[in-house]
């Protein structure tokens, strides 16, 4: 085996100052040598959600990120990542969002400590990701599938939104009469205006990936299981202009800043708001996470319903 060959794809380590591989229950991070880049797989047991687990691991990823330049360390050299992609191993599936299951536990029991703290954690990783770690590499999503309510918002945290043309994107959280509280005001509300994110969280709908291309959301759209390919091309065509590039994605974040603190007291608003749920509301969030552990049931048997 060659150099090259057994540089090209590796798990990338925990922290820059030593040569272990990261042990993670919940993701898979591998780093591409060729094209310099950390591809972070979210492959969460159980519901694919965003649990306590996960967050806590990609907190871990976003730390080791801002704390080492974006660099990782392979038998002691350092390797610059100049893209950090976010995608899944679920199949069709990004990211349902929010921990329901926890949610109604917490919401119950009226536990407004422990909601926060779990709010926060969103915050934290969703914040870091947004300005990019303070390093120079390009954040990318590559949603492969369904990404709905947290799976949304934190899709929308990229530079870059790559998305599978049968891939769908969506915020229910007015089904069970919540709003989506980790990022998503801000987000669509720079993208597409205070009005039309507004109409968007209101209405519930689950979009397709065109509509959001046609929208601006998606930049890329990519045929069905071509995502990764996509991923690829995207990089190798501005291979040249990468520099310019990432300056103008910095000038996004001087010309509509998005705060932490601002992130933060829309969440807190959104504790509130769900230690406000009346037992119809609970009792829709049930039938939410019923049915996404039937999907899951689903697609180990192989089959994909979606609508």
């Amino acid at each position: 085996m060659n150099a090259m060959t057994e540089l090209k794809n590796l798990r990338i380590p925990f922290t820059a100052d030593n040569n272990d591989e990261a042990v993670f229950r919940h993701l898979e991070v591998e780093y591409d040598f060729e094209t310099k880049s950390m591809w972070t797989y979210m492959r969460p047991p159980g519901t694919p959600c965003f649990s306590l687990g996960l967050l806590s691991e990609l907190r871990s990823i976003d730390q080791s990120l801002r704390q080492n330049d974006a660099q990782t360390i392979y038998k002691g050299k350092p390797f610059t990542i100049d893209y950090a992609i976010l995608a899944s191993k679920h199949e069709r599936l990004f990211n349902y969002g929010g921990d329901l299951a926890l949610f109604i536990t917490l919401i119950k029991s009226q536990d407004r400590d422990a909601l926060l703290h779990y709010a926060a954690l969103c915050i934290d990783c969703i914040f870091d990701r947004i300005i990019n770690y303070q390093t120079s590499a390009v954040t990318i999503s590559l949603v492969q599938g369904e990404a709905l309510g947290g799976g949304f918002e934190y899709a929308l945290t990229s530079n870059v939104i790559i998305a599978e043309e049968d891939s769908r994107m969506g915020l229910p959280e007015i089904l069970f009469n919540l709003f989506p509280g980790m990022g998503a005001y801000s987000l669509l509300a720079r993208r597409l205006g205070a009005k039309r994110a507004e109409e968007m969280i209101l209405g519930g709908k689950i979009y397709e990936a065109k509509e959001l291309f046609e929208m601006g959301i998606v930049d890329v759209l990519a045929p069905a299981g071509e995502g990764e390919n996509a991923v690829y091309d995207f990089i190798r065509q501005n291979k040249r202009r990468r520099n310019g590039m990432r300056a103008m994605y910095e000038c996004r974040l001087h010309t509509n800043p998005i705060s932490h603190k601002e992130l933060m007291n829309i969440t807190e608003a959104w504790v509130d708001a769900a230690l406000r749920l009346e037992e119809r509301d609970l009792k829709m969030m049930e039938r939410l996470v019923k049915a996404q552990m039937r999907q899951q049931e689903s697609r180990r048997a192989g089959s994909f319903p979606i609508k």
